[in-house]
């Protein structure tokens, strides 16, 4: 785990020139990796917390969440139990809090919220396995929907994007950007023509006013509201 912490470069990381403190971030991990009580844990938060990954008296999140977010959930599975909680508490911080104007979005593109739940997401069964603390956060990481494009048809003047879809659509028409190639586009209303089978990610949305040429294989669409989050 602390080789994997010490592999991200994270002064490589853009954040808020004031807030972020890459050190924290490294050194808040990896002191949390190997707490083993109670005040160590809440030290290494202090740090983490503190301009490591989020600034918790402003409640501003950073990229650098998104980085931490998978060795925070290694540290929550393998750690001391207060670790754990701590971790887990960070980890709510980050898919809640607001980033700053300018760094609202990790190296991909994708917005911060978005990609931390994806990360959590990826870990559904062992949070699940955590009882409400866990099943919290996945609900929260649920709302972050993504649906990636496999393949599109005319719908009279609409598209029916065919894809997998992670997360959970709310009903109605909801405004979505798409992500392709690290640029955002304004897509306007998307919903779901066909919604998945219970167990499966395959789905169908209708993409208002855009022609399938506009939305090429592998495009994402995400939920505008995360695109404008900002502190």
């Amino acid at each position: 785990m602390l080789d994997a912490i010490d592999a991200v470069d994270w002064a490589a990381i853009p954040g808020h020139p004031d807030r972020y403190l890459p050190e924290r971030a490294a050194g808040g991990l990896r002191a949390l990796a190997t707490a083993t009580n109670l005040l160590q844990a809440a030290d290494a938060g202090s740090r983490l917390g503190g301009g490591g990954i989020v600034h918790g008296h402003s409640a501003a999140v950073f990229p650098a969440a998104v980085a931490a977010t998978p060795l925070l959930l290694d540290i929550a599975r393998l750690g001391h139990p207060a670790a754990r909680d701590t971790a887990l508490l960070l980890l709510d911080d980050a898919l809640s809090f607001h980033p700053h104007a300018g760094y609202t979005r990790d190296g991909a593109g994708v917005p911060v919220c978005c990609a931390i739940a994806h990360h959590l997401r990826a870990r559904a069964g062992f949070l699940a396995g955590l009882g409400g603390r866990g099943r919290s956060l996945l609900a929260e990481a649920a709302a972050h929907w993504r649906f990636e494009v496999v393949e599109c048809v005319a719908e009279g003047g609409d598209t029916a994007a065919f894809g997998t879809l992670a997360g959970r659509l709310p009903e109605g028409v909801q405004a979505a950007e798409m992500l392709f190639a690290g640029t955002a586009t304004p897509l306007g209303g998307v919903f779901l023509d066909y919604p998945p089978v219970q167990g499966s990610p395959d789905a169908c949305l209708r993409v208002t006013g855009r022609h399938p040429g506009e939305l090429p294989r592998g495009a994402l669409l995400l939920p505008t509201e995360c695109g404008e989050r900002v502190h």
